[in-house]
């Protein structure tokens, strides 16, 4: 199977999990670059699950389109734990949904530091009326098309915790 066939695969059964229990879900993605809310889209009947998606790549975009503090990210660093909750909080705000999933790292091939490497990725997902989930995975220097691979699965994982 490939990557694009798992992350299909995946994505459907996510949607008919969330059709079930009538959840509407955003991402608010940095790295990913929209890739988690394509592979949900592309799924027939999403439209009743997928409220929209975020595309915060910038620092800038971070703040105007989710509202995280421009202070947390010069203090924490846009890869990192608390910018991580602040995009999966500010999409949930910022939406109609009930889910939010939020997704940012370093994809590679430079950008990484001794502290902050390549393949490093934070992850949070929000629900109304939980507490907001967070992950961090180092996935290596394993090439940015497979961290971005990687990462896909992993925030769908998140998300399928927290519709549980």
């Amino acid at each position: 199977m490939t990557d694009l066939t798992i992350i299909n695969g995946r994505a459907e059964t996510l949607i008919q999990h969330c059709l079930a229990l009538r959840l509407k879900v955003v991402t608010a993605e940095s790295c990913t670059g929209g890739i988690v809310a394509g592979a949900l889209t592309g799924v027939p009947g999403s439209s009743a699950v997928v409220d929209r998606g975020f595309v915060t790549y910038s620092n800038e975009a971070k703040a105007d389109m989710l509202g995280v503090d421009p202070k947390l990210i010069a203090r924490d660093g846009a890869v990192s734990e608390s910018v991580a909750r602040a995009m999966a909080e500010g999409a949930l705000a910022h939406s109609l949904a009930d889910i939010a999933v939020s997704i940012t790292g370093i994809a590679g091939p430079g950008g990484g530091s001794d502290l902050k490497p390549v393949g490093l990725v934070h992850f949070a997902c929000a629900k109304k009326g939980s507490p907001t989930l967070h992950r961090e995975r180092r996935f290596g220097d394993i090439g940015r098309e497979n961290i971005r691979a990687s990462a896909v699965l992993q925030a769908f994982d998140l998300m399928e915790e927290m519709a549980r």
